[in-house]
């Protein structure tokens, strides 16, 4: 698989003591340290996207207030968003791989105008599939079953909503150069900053301006943008980004782009199909309950921080071990995380299972989404464990160049696992069967994801020692 070779392969020069990234590889010997090095890759993450999660979260909230149909429009929504974020993060993974392994070989002006042309590429791919969500936006919704009274409201709100998209993405692409370069903290504090001016003006925009739903979005709008006007200044006055361009050899470079992006992407694009297909599940059980499934799904985004912040930080870490051909303390590495994402998700889900009435009381005050909500919340969480275990195998197969071993596991995460259960729950009992289908999937995920990891690293093994690398 060309994928696999591109990331084994690094130029001897990039293995050196001397010329290698910045953080030193870990060794046998320094085991001990494997979980204080993950906690210090990780925690500025955790943060950043625990801020970005809360005020998702406090988005609802508010516009819960609004009444049921605006939560029913913001739940057609999320499938769309779950698209644009999947080809954010392919080419966040790709960022990564090649403008760290670019860094490594010594090339620092090489990298700098990849890093203009990740975020030139990125802008105008996101902007392509806002433009077609837009002139699609009637079809979309009728395949996803809304209803004919909520398409008024999804129109005025979708305008505000994909510029919003855009702009995110486009701020995404400036924290994933930092990452490249080593700078973790950077994006941490600009998450955590751009998400409280985003809670500090919901309810400016959507109350005091009368702004309703929109109001949300161009608050996202706002927020999103002034982290544009603070990161892209520092990334060129340290030129970490260039856009000269034509210095490059263009075709080279995109092409070695898309060698790791394109099965990242389609892998993270996976979700966002599968969303649309739950989505169009439960819009056959009405409005109310595609907005407690809407509401369940962005407390299922927050629940899972912690393991979002680990596919993060783990990548440059197992990187660096794979380019010194230490295989065994990946392994480590991989059980350390999947210990702690498992016994992490169950506590996680447990306490949901304790707050489901609360909860459901305070993100709306309609009664038939309080009671979808809360039974989505003595269900679905007890499975995040599963869920956490697949999303993390994901990361550690695109990180050691399997990539499409990755797709594999997020294909069979959904169209074997979570989507034929959720059917099949729903034919069973209804609304409340489906989501039981959710939780026996993921539970069902997370053990398919994790032995085929464990079948990819033999041969990955073999491979290393033969070629001498060790």
């Amino acid at each position: 698989m060309p994928q696999k070779q591109n990331l084994l392969e690094s130029p001897p020069k990039a293995r050196t003591p001397t010329e290698g990234p910045q953080r030193p590889v870990q060794t046998t010997a320094q085991t001990p340290g494997l979980a204080r090095q993950l906690y210090s890759m990780t925690w500025p993450m955790l943060f950043g996207v625990l801020s970005l999660m809360t005020f998702q979260l406090a988005d609802s909230a508010f516009i819960g207030q609004l009444g049921k149909d605006p939560l029913a429009a913001l739940g057609f929504t999320l499938p769309m968003q779950q698209l644009i974020i999947g080809l954010q993060v392919g080419l966040g993974i790709a960022t990564t791989a090649i403008v760290a392994r670019t860094l490594g070989a010594g090339d620092e002006l090489r990298a700098n105008r990849l890093g203009g042309l990740i975020i030139t590429v990125g802008g105008t791919l996101v902007f392509l599939i806002c433009a077609a969500l837009w002139l699609l936006q009637g079809h979309i919704m009728t395949a996803l079953g809304a209803e004919e009274t909520l398409l008024p409201l999804i129109r005025r709100y979708w305008i505000p909503w994909l510029i919003a998209a855009w702009t995110g993405a486009v701020l995404y692409f400036g924290y994933s150069v930092c990452r490249s370069h080593g700078d973790t903290k950077l994006p941490g504090y600009m998450m955590v900053a751009t998400s409280l001016t985003n809670i500090a003006l919901d309810p400016l925009y959507i109350f005091t301006f009368g702004w309703g739903l929109p109001g949300a979005a161009w608050a996202t709008v706002t927020s999103f943008g002034i982290g544009c006007l603070v990161i892209y200044p520092k990334l060129l006055k340290r030129h970490w980004v260039r856009f000269d361009l034509r210095q490059l050899a263009l075709w080279q470079a995109l092409k070695q782009l898309n060698g790791i992006m394109a099965p990242a992407m389609v892998s993270q694009l996976m979700p966002a199909v599968s969303a649309m297909l739950a989505t169009a599940l439960v819009a056959g059980f009405g409005s109310g309950a595609v907005a407690a499934w809407g509401l369940g799904t962005r407390l299922e985004f927050f629940s899972l921080i912690v393991v979002l912040a680990l596919t993060m930080s783990m990548p440059p870490m197992i990187g660096q071990l794979l380019g010194a051909g230490d295989i065994e303390q990946i392994r480590k590495l991989v059980r350390i995380a999947v210990r702690f994402v498992v016994v992490w998700q169950l506590a996680i889900g447990l306490t949901w299972v304790v707050a489901s009435g609360l909860v459901s009381e305070l993100f709306s005050n309609d009664s038939d989404v309080q009671e979808v909500l809360a039974a989505y919340l003595v269900r679905v969480p007890l499975s995040y464990s599963g869920l956490g275990v697949c999303m993390l195998m994901v990361s550690v197969c695109n990180a050691l160049g399997l990539a499409m071993r990755a797709l594999l596991v997020s294909t069979l995460r959904l169209f074997l696992c979570y989507l034929p259960l959720l059917w099949l729950g729903s034919q069973i009992n209804g609304i409340f069967g489906l989501m039981s289908g959710a939780l026996v999937g993921n539970l069902f995920a997370g053990v398919v994801a994790y032995s085929f990891y464990r079948s990819g690293m033999k041969p990955l093994q073999s491979s290393t020692s033969q070629n001498g690398v060790r």
